[in-house]
């Protein structure tokens, strides 16, 4: 990750001030303070126990900093969501080049937790099969043969491992006749149909050309550091396609998606509403990317020719975790890519041209996000008010950089931004409960409606430490809808399927996909916070096979079960 230093100027005394004013949510020209959330740490009366190993080592080999990703998936299909967690590998000290971590022990073991209706978590990962390979990395849910099961792809430092959800409540490891095993550094991986033929195929990002060896970095005060990015080669973005049958063929070059780049974070959206899905590629300390889909299987990157390559300033900046969704209900998505401290987080509004705007200080992230490092993000209506808010986990990369900055910390609260009808967004962190007054080194998040309640609750990771269920308790009256599509000639999972719904308050919309975060995998429902209306009057859904499907007059309140409709009729009254 990229680090800059800045001296004490001016205007960063007005900048620290409005940061304040933010963080504790003062009302500003005499405006209310928005309504704070309560987010409250359910992790031990659930039952999850798991911490993450990341294996530190003098050598500060550059995997130890990166973390591992969580998954939100209901594999069993009982209505409830479970939780799937990356975990580490051994690493020696020194480690020899070439070698590729194995687990060794179930203190590495990726888990799986199954929901239990009292809603507690019983581990189930040796009766599921899912202790893991290697090194493990991101995780992308989606059932990729269409037969009604949630399966998993693990990525991971030099293997990436398929797991077929048998249904039973097992998986198996189909890695090598389904042929997604990669290669190189993979972080975060997504499930999308990108040529529309009803099949989910697999787009892996990589970091860079790295491997175990003897360089030595220091930091300014001359102790030993992790190294910077800059001293190693990119590497491109692997996509498989699924070509059915259980397999797949690696179609980066033909595609035109094997641009080298430094990808950490990946996400997807129809920016330009052309009907095809697009990818977009958080990359650390170089030009972010954003592949266009032409809609003949191939892609052209567009990041710079967009507007969303660089910051404000026309500068690269870390790029760590995404998200891809429309903030301002205009029906075109926006984005948002968190970075390192100085850098402030970088928010893109959509201009509905193909091309997207740096909106970071006029939406007011930039005092607010100035001083901290950002990874797992994603928009999430909290308070239900029909607006989609930011959650955000943090922390440097840099485990000693207290003593070469003072004024940064390596462990950081997560935030929570409420969003201001998509004029501007308002720190309410501190007063949404004491989970966010901890101090982690947080890395993956995932979000899903865990209890069914109507409100999006986070399950966060933490390199080499522990993870969190955060379970959302806002107290608010707003009304509520959780849409879960089921396609049938588009994929099962109607991954790249576009929603809008109209209320009395107005319209929204959304995207189906599980990707998103930092090498995470989240909830395939979509959720609206519907204010004060108790009636969705329109539903619109354009599924990805291209049907146009319309519901009318729908209950609040409710969680939606939606099938593609495979006759003439595609309206649903």
């Amino acid at each position: 990750m990229l680090l800059r230093s800045s001296g004490w100027r001016r205007r960063d005394f007005f900048k620290a001030v409005a940061a304040i004013a933010a963080k504790w949510a003062l009302p500003l020209h005499g405006q209310a303070p928005p309504a704070p959330g309560h987010f409250v740490d359910a992790t031990e009366q659930l039952g999850i126990r798991f911490r993450q190993q990341a294996s530190p080592t003098a050598k500060k080999y550059l995997p130890e900093t990166m973390g591992s990703g969580v998954a939100l998936f209901d594999y069993d299909n009982d209505g409830r969501l479970d939780v799937f967690l990356a975990n580490g590998a051994p690493i020696t000290d020194p480690t020899p080049k070439g070698t590729i971590p194995k687990k060794d022990g179930p203190k590495y073991w990726n888990r799986l937790y199954h929901q239990k209706p009292d809603g507690a978590f019983e581990d189930v990962t040796e009766k599921a099969g899912l202790s893991g390979y290697g090194y493990s990395t991101g995780v992308a849910a989606g059932d990729y043969d269409n037969d009604g099961f949630e399966d998993l792809y693990v990525a991971g430092y030099g293997r990436g491992t398929l797991y077929h959800n048998n249904g039973d409540g097992t998986f198996t490891d189909v890695t090598e006749t389904a042929g997604v095993a990669g290669s190189g550094w993979m972080t975060s991986a997504a499930w999308v149909d990108y040529d529309r033929d009803g099949r989910l195929d697999l787009i892996v990002a990589r970091y860079m050309q790295w491997d175990f060896d003897d360089i030595v970095c220091r930091d300014a005060n001359g102790n030993r550091s992790y190294c910077h990015p800059d001293l190693f080669k990119p590497e491109s973005v692997l996509l498989f396609h699924n070509d059915g049958g259980g397999k797949f063929t690696e179609v980066s070059h033909r595609a035109g998606i094997d641009k080298p780049g430094k990808g950490l974070g990946v996400a997807i959206a129809d920016y330009d509403r052309d009907g095809w899905m697009d990818i977009l590629i958080a990359n650390d300390a170089i030009q972010q990317y954003l592949f266009h889909n032409k809609g003949d299987g191939t892609f052209e990157e567009v990041g710079m020719a967009s507007g969303i390559g660089f910051d404000g300033s026309g500068k690269s900046f870390s790029g760590m975790g995404v998200d891809f969704s429309d903030y301002n209900n205009d029906g075109w998505p926006d984005i948002v890519i968190t970075d390192l401290a100085h850098q402030r987080y970088a928010l893109f509004t959509n201009l509905k041209d193909g091309t997207f705007d740096y909106s970071t200080s006029v939406l007011g992230l930039a005092p607010i996000t100035l001083m901290h490092s950002g990874w797992g993000v994603r928009f999430i209506d909290y308070d239900n008010d029909g607006w989609k808010d930011l959650l955000i986990v943090q922390s440097h990369v840099m485990d000693i950089i207290e003593m070469s900055e003072p004024g940064l910390r390596y462990r950081e609260s997560p935030s929570l931004l409420h969003n201001e009808q998509g004029k501007k967004f308002v720190d309410v962190s501190a007063a949404s409960g004491n989970v966010f007054h901890q101090q982690w080194a947080a890395r993956g998040m995932a979000i899903g409606d865990i209890d069914n309640d109507g409100r999006l609750d986070a399950v966060v990771t933490s390199n080499d430490g522990p993870a969190w269920v955060l379970l959302n308790k806002t107290e608010t009256s707003n009304h509520w809808s959780t849409l879960k599509l089921e396609g049938v000639k588009s994929n099962r999972d109607a991954i790249g399927a576009q929603v809008r719904i109209l209320t009395s308050e107005g319209e929204q919309f959304a995207t189906v996909t599980t990707t998103g975060s930092y090498q995470s995998s989240s909830d395939k429902r979509l959720h609206f916070g519907l204010g004060s209306a108790d009636l969705i009057r329109e539903i619109e859904i354009r599924w990805p096979s291209g049907i146009r499907q319309i519901l009318t007059n729908q209950k609040a309140d409710a969680i939606l079960t939606v099938t593609e409709p495979v006759g003439n009729d595609k309206t649903n009254r």
